[in-house]
């Protein structure tokens, strides 16, 4: 080994270690926070040691990868250079018995080692010191920004989630506690759930948002599909000026539109009835849905609806048979998409809704956010409004995906 290759290897190992000791008390930090969030275990940051075990950890793991680059075995080699960090650490931090701290110990120097891994590990052997140090800061910020926005995103539904599960009495005890005691058995962690149901008559508020959405999606698709349908492929005048005030509607804020309705609504008979609501959403939510349809059509071809008239189809033979089939991925989100909006709708819910048995779960939420409902209730109303369009939304997010991907796209 010569010197300029010694030296390289050596500055790639430095460098290495630099990210090891930025890395390991990063994700040591994280996991004590966790640890005191969930347990009652007292915990000590050790930032200097974690750092230096890190940078040992990670030099180590770089002259490793560089050493044996091409083989398969690696990531074995990874994690078994993870452990023997984790061995080095509790050793320094002294003994302590088998448990959360332990096992926590072991998890966090293993993901250390796979961090560096990841960073260094599809990096050829460096030419400059300066393009390795740049690369790693920025796969480390890479890294550091998605760990982070999955922290937020993910710690406010597992606080509705814990605080739904517990007692009152617990939670008034010990509020920062977010740990769940899965010991105690279904009927005591449930008993929120329960209550609301039935109680607090959610299950009525459930079905009455089930079926408006549905309603909505439904009355948003025919008229949507029509309409879109007729502004891409029919020729009449003062086409180009309908397409381009398809969403004029959404330039007057909801809140300056609540108030006509609202007058209009009580002099027809519709305020406080569901009817109301399935008039107003659906006037809502058909501009936007026609508007992507729209975009979807501009990309389908018109060669096939061509043939399929000169075949003897009909127009409305040529939709149902040929464009309906191509336009499924788009239909599917803009559905996901109405379906979203009327589920989650509160303004118009709140000012025309009154009588609780008619109440969607906008609606019911505001009633049941009270000083008097324990906040176990309400996190468990939270739940049960949030988790159905999100297994709705992962279900569909192909076809969300995809759909809007390719209305995108003019062809």
């Amino acid at each position: 080994m010569n010197r300029s290759t010694a030296s390289i290897l050596a500055g790639t190992c430095a460098v290495a270690a630099v990210a090891g000791a930025i890395v390991a008390p990063v994700l040591l930090g994280i996991w004590n926070v966790m640890l005191a969030i969930f347990s009652d275990l007292g915990v000590e940051p050790h930032t200097w040691r974690a750092a230096l075990v890190g940078a040992l950890a990670a030099g180590v793991l770089r002259f490793d990868q560089l050493r044996t680059a091409g083989r398969n075995h690696r990531r074995m080699r990874t994690v078994a250079i993870g452990g023997v960090a984790a061995a080095v650490w509790l050793a320094l931090t002294g003994p302590r018995p088998f448990g959360p701290a332990v096992v926590g110990a072991v998890l966090v120097w293993v993901s250390t080692a796979l961090v560096i891994e990841r960073i260094f590990g599809s990096m050829p052997t460096p030419r400059r010191l300066a393009g390795e140090l740049m690369y790693a800061s920025l796969e480390a910020l890479r890294a550091g920004g998605l760990l982070f926005f999955i922290t937020i995103v993910l710690f406010p539904f597992y606080f509705m989630v814990a605080s739904s599960l517990k007692a009152r009495a617990e939670l008034l005890q010990h509020p920062t506690n977010l740990a769940i005691d899965l010991t105690q058995g279904l009927d005591r962690l449930l008993v929120g759930y329960r209550d609301v149901l039935v109680r607090f008559q959610f299950g009525r508020y459930v079905f009455n948002s089930t079926f408006i959405a549905l309603f909505t999606v439904v009355l948003t698709l025919i008229p949507a599909i029509l309409g879109a349908y007729a502004v891409t492929r029919l020729h009449f005048r003062g086409r180009d000026l309908l397409s381009r005030s398809i969403l004029l509607i959404y330039m007057f804020p909801a809140i300056v539109l609540v108030i006509p309705l609202y007058s209009v609504f009580s002099q027809l008979g519709l305020r406080d009835t569901l009817p109301g609501l399935m008039v107003v959403y659906p006037a809502m939510t058909i501009p936007v849905a026609l508007y992507m349809l729209r975009s979807y059509f501009l990309t389908l071809p018109k060669d096939i609806e061509e043939a399929g008239l000169i075949d003897g189809c009909t127009r409305f033979e040529v939709i149902w048979r040929i464009t309906l089939p191509l336009s499924l991925p788009a239909l599917a989100s803009v559905g996901l998409y109405v379906f979203m909006i009327a589920w989650n709708e509160f303004l118009f819910a709140f000012m025309f809704l009154d009588t609780p048995e008619i109440f969607t779960l906008s609606r019911g939420m505001v009633a049941l956010n009270t000083q008097e409902v324990p906040r176990q209730f309400l996190m468990a109303g939270a739940v049960i409004i949030t988790v159905p369009i999100m297994v709705l939304f992962f279900w569909f997010e192909r076809f969300l995906v995809g759909g809007l991907a390719a209305g995108g796209v003019k062809g």
